[in-house]
């Protein structure tokens, strides 16, 4: 598919910009492959950069339709005269971050919004978006590209596992903050909100997944929320019932039903034992995630 994009030019008669996206979901740290092409416009002019640059809409915590939130960006070309009319196509191969989320599961889209920003620029052309926060931009700019993003095998069995166990999938949204005591390095993450098995539907409200991806393996970081609500307020671990953290590796080959059993009865138990007293913190406000129908 085709995306038309027109950042960075110089106004009417300026180039334009078609970016081209392989087919298929990526994997998290997997390769972005495509194509960038350009038409020159009613001038020649001097190209000094053609860069990619990776967007999240993220929760805003307000009920809104969220922030777009730059994570990642990419020069993949530059340096070259773009001639009146020439046609150029500038390829290439880029590496996801490992802890970009995924945006559909068995094949289902999740309402979670990822996209890819083309930018050209061009020398002595005005930035049309200047002023504005590149990292943090209330209304982004609604052609961008849309980029699916699919699931680690080992992302895949854990939650097959859940599924097996009797846990529904309630909401994937993205919450800004990092998570205490984890090496989390973008400035959101992804919360699953599962239903509870039947087992444990009187004992928790919601059971909330994040994979925190790295080249070593994953960390799984599960939350129970307690049946009948979380507290209120601010602050770290504000609205947590119980926080725990469990790694496995990319190719581990394990009876992931019983692990996955072993994880919520040892989270469970935490809770009720210790009360909401949390081994690992958010370190901002949580707000639940939303439904995705």
């Amino acid at each position: 598919m085709v995306f038309k994009r027109l950042l960075g030019s110089p106004g009417v008669g300026g180039p334009s910009v078609d970016t081209v996206l392989e087919p298929g979901p990526v994997l998290p740290g997997g390769t972005l492959a495509g194509q960038v092409r350009l038409v020159g416009g009613d001038t020649a002019f001097d190209v000094e950069q053609v860069a990619l640059e990776l967007v999240a809409r993220v929760r805003d915590g307000e009920g809104g339709r969220g922030v777009a939130v730059s994570f990642e960006r990419f020069a993949i070309g530059g340096g070259f005269r773009l001639d009146e009319g020439e046609a150029r196509t500038v390829p290439f191969g880029v590496t996801l971050p490992w802890e970009t989320p995924v945006t559909e599961l068995d094949g289902r889209e999740l309402d979670v919004q990822l996209g890819v920003r083309t930018e050209l620029a061009v020398a002595g052309a005005q930035d049309p978006e200047a002023g504005n926060d590149p990292d943090l931009d209330p209304d982004p700019d609604p052609g961008l590209d849309p980029l699916g993003v699919g699931p680690l095998p080992a992302q895949e069995a854990i939650l097959g596992a859940f599924r097996r166990l009797g846990y529904g999938l309630r909401s994937a949204g993205l919450e800004h903050g990092r998570i205490g005591g984890t090496g989390q390095r973008l400035p959101f993450h992804q919360e699953i909100g599962l239903t509870p098995a039947p087992s444990y539907a009187d004992r928790v409200e919601e059971i909330e997944l994040t994979f925190l991806t790295h080249p070593g393996g994953i960390d799984v970081v599960l939350e129970a929320d307690k049946r009948g609500g979380a507290n209120a307020g601010g602050g770290d671990d504000t609205g947590h019932d119980a926080l725990s953290r469990f790694t496995v590796g990319h190719d581990d080959a394990r009876d992931w039903t019983t692990e996955v059993d072993g994880w919520v009865r040892e989270l469970v138990e935490h809770r009720e034992a210790y009360g909401s007293d949390s081994a690992y913190g958010h370190g901002g406000p949580h707000s639940s995630g939303s439904g995705i129908g």
